[in-house]
């Protein structure tokens, strides 16, 4: 007899909640069988349970993740047609992982310039010394370069 697992014993295990396995289960993700109203997870249930978690950290949906078990399902020993599906969610997952990075680089060096030009103003404003105060021509120009710096760093 293969070993089973409680709903309780496996929320602790992966740190989840009874709640998350649960979803899981109604995402059919899950089949646990049943004692009465006790829920019984099998090994199977155990794996597809870690699987599930690490389809979630590589950032897949749940929807994928269970398009991916139904393909396992149907042969019981994998086959090309999941494989190849399998490579195919890496692919678009490691291309949204390249914007991303991308996005984040371009944010990124946005951000160092509109610090230098805030800098840069303030030590402007420093130099005039703590009596002198801009005039209002001094302040809109002032706020027009910063805006116009920051669109050019945008494009």
């Amino acid at each position: 007899m293969s070993k089973t697992y409680s709903i309780s014993e496996l929320a602790s295990e992966f740190d989840l909640t009874t709640r998350s396995i649960r979803f899981y289960e109604d995402q059919e993700l899950l089949h646990p069988t049943r004692r009465g109203q006790t829920r019984v997870y099998s090994s199977k249930d155990r794996v597809r349970l870690k699987l599930t978690i690490r389809g979630k950290r590589l950032g897949f949906s749940l929807a994928e993740i269970r398009e991916l078990f139904e393909l396992w399902d149907e042969t019981r020993s994998g086959s090309k047609k999941q494989l190849h599906l399998m490579l195919s969610k890496i692919a678009e997952r490691k291309a949204a992982l390249d914007q991303q990075m991308k996005d984040i680089t371009m944010v990124q060096l946005e951000l160092e310039s509109a610090e230098i030009r805030c800098r840069q103003a303030l030590e402007e404003l420093n130099e005039k010394g703590p009596h002198e105060t801009q005039t209002e021509d001094e302040r809109t120009s002032t706020s027009e370069k910063t805006a116009t710096s920051s669109s050019a760093t945008m494009h």
